[in-house]
């Protein structure tokens, strides 16, 4: 491959600059403030960026130069990324929603010489760490509230900025800047979510994001006429490649919520043509409809339970275009008139061309929710050493318990151990200042460990993930152990927010169940139970008993697989608190650090493991301004009804 390989365009600014020209006057980006949709199209995007980076010359910015960038999804900050690598610099986006101390080391780290956040706050987590952060120089603000007070020899606004970048006259220098771009040059650097220890910055070329990019979009039929809604973390790396690759590569528009709390209405408002969602998203929208529809009235309910039926039979079917007798075409017809049509409105679903999950398993009843409203939602599998892709499903080829076939020009191999490995155009370049662990993950044949177990089906090609690879061991037995596994059964229960299984070289499984406030929030206010926080309401004997209830269903499902039936819960309890990012517990991205948790509630798994009926715990917590304290709880511990399995089978 050279890098002529995509038509001569080697970088993201080539692609803004083509873009320009054949879409100028088109809708680039769109972003909701104070309720009401400001436009920009290629044309005027392109000249916002050319000032920032006329700017960045003005600070002395230098080719190689780390440029991090904090906040929520905004087009200012999108384009700071490509202004950063107009001049030769690398962007580094980072958590918003990250602890001060996290970002001192992502910043320490990268040697960040530039800063751009997004607004006060913050501005006010990189001054709490500054004194140690040697190489920054100086903070470029977006969003200028509360700031009038504070000392600004090291600070200016964004608008500024490009102001003095205007002024400049470098255009000259940004351009010889540009065209000194290479393919093999980064593009980025994103941190992973820290699973295991600290994150690593992932080093990904131009080749890496646009050879993805232009794979992954032609796969799909991706086109300038899209439309999607970004909304998770830019730091993340299907952000990145969504919100930038593609969305450079395709010439599609890109729109930002006005905030968190109001990305629900602007997804109606906007109706995303291509749209990607985490498992959580789709569990908590499904949540809300049943939610609401079991206050609805009689007839709207009938109207509800008979066309989800039709849904549920010919829906998934009518989507992959395989035939269905007329009468059951009309009777969707009508549940489309009636039901589906103003549902999918109401979730914001309507336009929804090509719909993606991945992250987590999600819930076969759930995937098959979507699906059966003619929703083209379909998973894929990928990783930020990746640059996203390694596995698609493609149209036609669409089921919930796979995570699909390769990725256009990617390569698979399952190893002894039963490890997945993978080679791509997409495999990053190495992990920054790292070297041992860029060896350790990737060999000299490009080939890359994922650290997940899986398989590939012979008869279809498909891709099936079983758990993370150093999770899966023995229990005490012999037979096999994969919490996710389980773990995955329990969380498609809508009332079931997090699950957390320990068994490894022990007689049997135990379990920390986290319950979804929205969901049984509701339940309980329909059930006329009293609460009056999260810590009652999750020790209340009722929701114990639903919880029992779900453990034993899946201790159901669970017996019924020979390989993994000795991996049924014993015993659990229902903690007294979230799992939160904040406290280490999970990462930026909800994936649990286990050896994190078997640390901090040491004291609960004894106690699951001892036999006793109640534990009492002190649990040390920080709140969101970064004070610490302790919350006191006593929990009921339980025995679950586990089903008797005969010639339990062991893994070989």
């Amino acid at each position: 491959m050279n890098a002529s390989a995509s038509g001569g365009l080697t970088s993201i600014p080539d692609l803004l600059a083509r873009n320009v020209a054949q879409h100028g006057s088109k809708a680039a980006y769109r972003e909701k403030e104070f309720g009401i949709w400001q436009s920009w199209t290629w044309a005027q995007a392109a000249e916002q960026i050319d000032a920032l980076a006329m700017g960045f010359l003005t600070l002395g910015a230098d080719p190689g130069d780390h440029i991090a960038i904090l906040g929520r999804n905004r087009p200012a900050l999108y384009w700071a990324m490509v202004a950063a690598q107009r001049v030769g610099c690398v962007p580094v986006p980072l958590y918003a929603d990250a602890a001060a101390e996290e970002i001192a080391y992502a910043l320490d780290h990268c040697g960040a010489r530039f800063a751009i956040a997004g607004d006060q706050e913050q501005v006010d987590k990189i001054a709490d760490v500054r004194d140690g952060l040697t190489a920054l120089e100086h903070v470029i603000y977006l969003d200028g509230r509360g700031l009038r007070k504070y000392d600004h020899a090291q600070m200016t606004s964004y608008a500024d900025l490009q102001e003095a970048g205007r002024k400049s006259g470098k255009m000259a220098e940004v351009d010889a800047r540009s065209k000194a771009r290479t393919y093999d040059d980064t593009c980025v650097m994103l941190y992973t979510s820290g699973t295991t220890g600290r994150p690593k910055g992932v080093v990904l070329s131009n080749r890496n994001v646009i050879e993805t990019s232009k794979n992954s979009a032609e796969f799909d039929h991706l086109k300038a006429g899209d439309e999607v809604l970004a909304y998770l973390p830019m730091a993340w790396v299907g952000d990145f490649i969504f919100s930038i690759g593609q969305a450079m590569w395709t010439g599609f528009c890109v729109n930002c919520p006005e905030s968190a709390d109001t990305m629900m209405t602007d997804l109606r408002e906007i109706g995303p043509t291509y749209f990607f969602a985490p498992p959580r998203v789709f569990e908590g929208q499904l949540t809300t409809v049943m939610i609401r529809m079991e206050d609805a009235g009689r007839i709207k309910k009938w109207l509800f339970d008979r066309y989800m039926g039709v849904a549920r039979r010919v829906g998934p079917a009518i989507l992959d275009g395989k035939p269905v007798s007329g009468m059951d075409r009309f009777q969707y017809w009508l549940g489309q008139l009636l039901v589906y049509g103003p549902l999918k409105n109401t979730l914001g679903l309507s336009r929804v061309r090509v719909g993606y999950t991945a992250g987590e398993a999600i819930g076969p009843e759930i995937f098959d929710f979507y699906r059966a409203l003619g929703i083209n939602l379909k998973q894929l599998y990928g990783q930020t050493e990746a640059t996203v892709f390694i596995t698609q499903q493609p149209d036609g080829e669409v089921r919930s318990d796979t995570v699909g076939v390769p990725s256009p020009g990617v390569e698979l191999k399952i190893a002894e151990s039963g490890e997945v490995f993978y080679r791509s155009p997409g495999v990053f370049v190495e992990y920054y200042k790292n070297a041992d662990s860029t060896a350790g993950t990737k060999d000299a044949e490009g080939w890359v460990a994922t650290g997940d177990a899986g398989f590939i089906e012979e008869d279809t090609g498909h891709l099936r993930i079983i758990d993370r690879a150093k999770d899966v061991g023995k229990m005490a037995s012999g037979a096999l152990f994969a919490p996710k596994y389980v773990e995955n059964k329990l969380k498609f229960y809508p009332n079931i927010l997090e699950a957390v299984v320990f068994g490894a070289g022990r007689e049997y499984c135990t379990a920390f169940i986290n319950i979804d406030l929205t969901a049984v929030g509701n339940w309980a206010e329909r059930n006329n139970i009293a609460y009056s926080s999260y810590q009652e309401l999750s020790q209340h004997a009722r929701v114990l008993e639903m919880i029992e209830g779900h453990v034993a269903e899946v201790n159901q499902s669970v017996a019924a697989d020979e390989m993994l039936a000795g991996c049924q819960i014993h015993r659990f309890l229902v903690l007294h608190k979230e799992l939160d990012a904040d406290d280490g517990e999970i990462t930026r991205t909800r994936k649990v650090r286990r050896r994190t948790v078997e640390e901090k509630y040491d004291d609960l798994i004894a106690a699951l493991y001892g036999g006793a009926a109640e534990v009492y715990t002190e649990t040390e917590v920080t709140y969101e301004d970064g004070r610490k304290g302790k919350i006191k709880a006593t929990l009921d511990l339980r025995d679950a009804q586990v089903q008797v399995v005969e010639n339990k089978v062991a893994a070989e």
